[in-house]
């Protein structure tokens, strides 16, 4: 579809039917489907280099979530979250993050959900009227491998898909992060990013990035439905 002088490491389609695409290099940058031209969407937050970027999601309202994670991790946890909302303006939600990683955002909006790779574990970041965040907290606990989570994905039962990357697991929990259900790779060990599709939304893709490839399970609860 398209090559570009750049390191992306994610991608999302925007209600507006954009495809933005983060990229640890550039920032965030949009990529036209038709022609494959990518361009600048965010390259600097007030004309200072982001970390590295790495995943996204967005509002109902076209706001876009997206984490900051660089060379972050248990050794210097100063990774970010950011909000760019339609209008330009940038907000830092939260910057003390050891490696934030994949991203989504509440189907009633009310708070985040980010994978923090380095330190085993989901955070939630709440929400609030006014756009900040308080009393973020850890969701659960993960364990094994030599990685973290990485790519999440919600479903229509409220329940979050985790990419554990070096376990070669996708894990499903349900809303109170209890395990409901491991999904192992037929592949390599590094499953990375997740997206629903399908007729019925019921395909759940995975990337596994060890060897390339990307698998697909059948679940019985369809994926999210994304804000359109």
């Amino acid at each position: 579809m398209a090559e570009y002088d750049g390191w992306p490491n994610g991608m999302k389609i925007a209600p507006d039917g954009r495809f933005v695409v983060t990229d640890y290099k550039r920032g965030l940058l949009v990529l036209d489907p038709a022609s494959g031209a990518v361009t600048p969407l965010l390259e600097t937050a007030r004309s200072e280099s982001f970390k590295g970027v790495n995943d996204l999601c967005f509002s109902a309202a076209g706001d876009i979530y997206f984490t900051d994670q660089g060379q972050t991790g248990l050794q210097d946890p100063t990774g970010r979250v950011w909000r760019l909302e339609p209008d330009g303006r940038l907000t830092c939600l939260i910057d003390t993050i050891p490696s934030p990683n994949g991203i989504v955002l509440a189907a009633d909006e009310s708070h985040l959900l980010v994978g923090v790779t380095r330190a085993n574990q989901i955070w939630r970041l709440p929400l609030h009227a006014d756009g900040s965040v308080t009393k973020a907290s850890i969701f659960c606990h993960m364990h094994g491998g030599p990685s973290g989570p990485d790519g999440l994905a919600l479903d229509q039962e409220n329940c979050l898909l985790v990419a554990h990357a070096g376990f070669g697991t996708v894990w499903r929990l349900s809303p109170r992060a209890e395990p409901l259900l491991r999904i192992a790779s037929c592949a390599g060990w590094s499953t990375t990013n997740l997206a629903f599709g399908g007729p019925d939304r019921r395909s759940l893709f995975i990337t596994e990035s060890e060897t390339g490839s990307i698998l697909r399970a059948e679940l019985s609860a369809p994926g999210q439905i994304l804000p359109a």
